[in-house]
């Protein structure tokens, strides 16, 4: 079995299955991800604090896998970011079978750098000794996730579904993040693993203000060039 395409609209609509669990007043939709091996992944970037420092349900969705928000639109605190991005995990999508979600292991990867290139902080954001997810399966309506960290490692093999909405301030998930209002390019990986063989991956970027110019390949070599030939200048006026 291998990993299906990583863009798109998770079936097609942007909508995971059932709904969001989490919080309240939280919409559905614009979700990139897939639905394959009768598992189901969701990734989305979303508004966190609005010009008055409030959550609303704005992503700013391309419709491939590009969420875009401007820091001149938000009033965030100096520890977060202006946006959260969203996961949903359904292990047993189909409802048909009796996949739990602590059968998989998973690997989130989110970036720490917010240049052209990319620095992972990686781990496995359900198999872990407490979380404060929502939980639910296939029936679960919105907002109507269970979520209690204390009881999570007793609980989280019971349920079929995880969803979460988490921001680069929160420092003890993402202790790499330097300035998690640092303008540029954030991209977010998720897959699901079965018996070491991936299932289901997707993946969006987050493009927050200003847009990271990639270095060329090659620039670095010319600047290297550039360096050994004033270097060999210096050592031939020093020899006349």
């Amino acid at each position: 079995m291998s990993a299906p395409a990583l863009a798109g609209p998770v079936n097609g609509t942007g909508l995971v299955t059932p709904d969001v669990i989490f919080g309240s007043g939280n919409a559905n939709g614009s979700f990139t991800g897939v639905n394959t091996n009768n598992v189901e992944l969701g990734l989305r970037g979303k508004v966190r604090y609005n010009s008055a420092g409030l959550p609303e349900n704005t992503f700013n969705y391309d419709g491939d896998h590009t969420y875009t928000f401007s820091p001149a639109s938000s009033n965030a605190p100096a520890n977060r970011s202006a946006f959260n991005f969203e996961f949903s995990i359904n292990s047993d999508v189909s409802g048909t079978g009796s996949r739990n979600l602590t059968d998989l292991t998973y690997l989130l990867q989110v970036d720490m750098d917010p240049s052209a290139g990319t620095n992972f902080q990686s781990f496995d954001p359900i198999n872990q000794p407490f979380a404060d997810h929502a939980l639910g399966n296939n029936s679960t309506a919105n907002g109507a996730g269970v979520s209690n960290a204390l009881l999570y490692s007793a609980i989280v093999g019971t349920f079929n579904v995880a969803q979460n909405s988490w921001n680069l301030g929160f420092s003890t998930l993402f202790p790499g993040i330097v300035d998690p209002q640092a303008e540029g390019l954030y991209t977010i990986n998720l897959s699901a693993s079965q018996n070491g063989n991936m299932l289901a991956s997707t993946s969006i970027d987050i493009l927050y203000g200003a847009t990271p110019v990639p270095v060329p390949a090659a620039l670095p070599l010319l600047a290297g060039g550039l360096g050994l030939l004033g270097f060999m200048g210096m050592r031939r006026r020093r020899g006349q």
